[in-house]
């Protein structure tokens, strides 16, 4: 086989579109953004993704709620750990 023959020359274009064809190939199945030559990247997505965001947001809400209220009640034990026996022990009555 010559340099200069068309076979030569359709034998590099083939290997060269093999070797792109393996590289987006294993890009896409590692979760790498796969590249496009004319709209830029293509990323992967999640057919889940919605529904996963919606489930953590409900669970952020719950846990700030739980974190404000242990955040008060922490607020009170330091309260009744630095404020003088007496008074303390008047309020704690008092809560009775």
């Amino acid at each position: 086989m010559s340099f200069g023959s068309p076979l030569f020359v359709l034998a590099i274009i083939a290997m060269s579109t093999m070797g792109w064809v393996i590289t987006t190939w294993v890009r896409a199945r590692h979760g790498y953004p796969v590249e496009n030559e004319w709209s830029g990247v293509a990323h992967r997505t999640d057919p889940d993704a919605g529904r996963k965001i919606d489930l953590l947001s409900s669970e952020n809400e719950k846990l700030v709620g739980r974190i404000s209220r242990l955040e008060e009640r922490i607020a009170v034990l330091e309260r009744i750990a630095t404020d003088p026996a007496t008074r303390t022990a008047r309020e704690i009555d008092a809560l009775r």
